[in-house]
């Protein structure tokens, strides 16, 4: 776990992980030049499994999780963000399917989308099988990176590209997939948090993935695979765009993820009241 500035969220985040049902892990938390408290509130909860390494200056996601992939003891790793929660059987069912399948690098799993103070937005849903997930890498992969779960030699064999300040995550799937295999635990295992929409945010890493892609098809002989690449992220820069113009960046959002169901809701309101002291504020995304 990467944290920056992270002090409103980053207490609840690290007690998900030590809720979890899976007991035999390390936390490795890097403060990539907070000017805030975080890391002495990480460090306040007194676990021994958590270890906490401080920057005086930022060098951003990319940087910090080759860091801590680099400091890790494990020979699995899991990652997410300081904003971010994790369902206690997270750990548990990936590193299960990891086990169960030689053949699998790296897995994600089911989320549900929440801002606020637990207000839930939808669910994040990803495909099972390699396959479906990288079947358009050009286009980008739906593997949301907080969720990861992965083989220790996998992570230190194909790092991240620390000149990418956003996308690294999509920037890596694209230059591993064809070697790689991905997959899927089938279950709602983690809370993503996504907040409004920041246009400048979301322009930059579209764009520094298009610039992937073009490397990518040029490298691969894949040209015309990686015009079309290009092109959907065009596409969805101008939506996201048009939604920040006409104020309905919550629409927008909504609109990417599948309602939540009386289960789900259930489920969430109980891990988010059991990480936030009882701060619970749970909204239904359905009708």
């Amino acid at each position: 776990m990467s944290i920056r500035d992270s002090a409103a969220t980053v207490e609840a985040a690290v007690r998900s992980v030590l809720a979890q049902s899976l007991e035999d892990w390390e936390l490795i938390v890097i403060d990539d030049g907070s000017k805030d408290d975080g890391a002495a509130r990480v460090a306040a909860l007194g676990d021994p499994r958590l270890r906490i390494f401080g920057h005086m200056q930022s060098r951003g996601l990319a940087c910090r999780l080759n860091e801590a992939v680099a400091l890790s003891r494990g020979e699995f790793i899991a990652r997410m963000d300081a904003d971010d929660v994790c369902y206690p059987d997270r750990l548990a069912a990936q590193l299960a399917l990891l086990k169960r399948d030689p053949a699998l690098d790296l897995v994600s799993c089911k989320a549900v989308v929440f801002q606020g103070a637990g207000e839930l937005i939808g669910v994040f849903p990803v495909a099972t099988e390699h396959a479906v997930i990288a079947a358009r890498p050009m286009s980008g992969f739906y593997f949301p990176h907080p969720t990861w779960c992965g083989r220790a030699a996998w992570f230190r064999t194909h790092p991240y590209d620390e000149s990418m300040i956003r996308a690294q995550d999509q920037e890596l799937l694209l230059r591993t997939a064809a070697t790689s295999r991905f997959g899927a635990v089938d279950a709602i295992l983690f809370g993503y948090r996504q907040e409004r929409l920041d246009v400048v945010k979301s322009l930059k890493g579209r764009t520094l993935f298009a610039r992937a892609v073009w490397r990518e098809g040029r490298r691969s002989g894949r040209s015309i695979a990686a015009v079309a690449g290009v092109t959907a992220q065009l596409a969805k820069t101008a939506a996201d765009v048009l939604a920040f113009n006409l104020g309905l960046q919550r629409v927008l959002l909504r609109g990417r993820y599948e309602p939540a169901s009386a289960r789900d809701i259930a489920q969430w309101s109980a891990v988010w009241a059991a990480v936030s002291g009882g701060n619970s504020n749970i909204y239904s995304c359905v009708a």
